[in-house]
C-alpha cells in the first residue's frame, strides 16, 4: 500500500487526538449492538442482553480500548501493516475463530464514532485516509483466513 504524505499526516493526527477510553468502548459497543451476532465472541464478558448492559460493561469497555491500542501498531508500521498484524491474525483466526467479516463491521463502527467525535473536521479527505487505513488493517487481520 502506498501512502501519501497527506494520508500519513491525517492518520497520525487522528490517532494522536483520540481519547482511547472514550472512542474504543463506544465503537465496540456500537458494533455489538448494531450487529448482535458479533456478541458470540464475548460470551465470557458477562451481561450483553441490552444496549445499556453492553455500553455499561467494563469488560467491553476494556476490550474496546485494547482494540484501539492495537491500531497503534498499524500507525507505527504503515509501510508494513500486514506483517505487523501477523500474530493478531493468527490469534483471531486459529484460536478465537473470529469471523473476519466482523473486523470490517467494527471498522465501520469505529469510523462512525470517530466522525461523530471529530464533527466538521472529519472531512471527506479525512474519511478517505482513515477508511483506507482501516481497510488495510482489516485485510491484514484477515490474512490468515485464506
Amino acid at each position: 500500500v502506498k501512502w501519501s504524505d497527506k494520508e500519513r499526516a491525517v492518520i497520525i493526527s487522528i490517532f494522536a487526538g483520540l481519547d482511547y477510553e472514550d472512542i474504543g468502548p463506544k465503537a465496540l459497543s456500537r458494533c455489538l449492538i448494531v450487529y448482535p451476532w458479533t456478541q458470540r465472541y464475548f460470551g465470557s464478558f458477562g451481561n450483553l442482553s441490552t444496549p445499556a448492559a453492553i455500553m455499561g460493561n467494563p469488560k467491553i469497555a476494556a476490550h474496546g480500548i485494547k482494540v484501539l491500542h492495537g491500531l497503534d501498531r498499524g500507525v507505527k508500521n504503515m509501510d508494513n501493516i500486514k506483517d505487523a498484524y501477523t500474530e493478531l491474525s493468527i490469534l483471531h483466526s486459529e484460536t478465537l475463530h473470529v469471523d473476519p467479516d466482523n473486523f470490517k463491521l467494527l471498522a465501520d463502527c469505529l469510523t462512525i464514532v470517530v466522525a461523530a467525535k471529530m464533527g466538521c473536521a472529519f472531512t471527506p479527505d479525512t474519511q478517505l485516509a482513515f477508511q483506507k487505513f482501516l481497510a488495510v488493517v482489516v485485510s491484514a487481520l484477515g490474512k490468515q483466513y485464506c
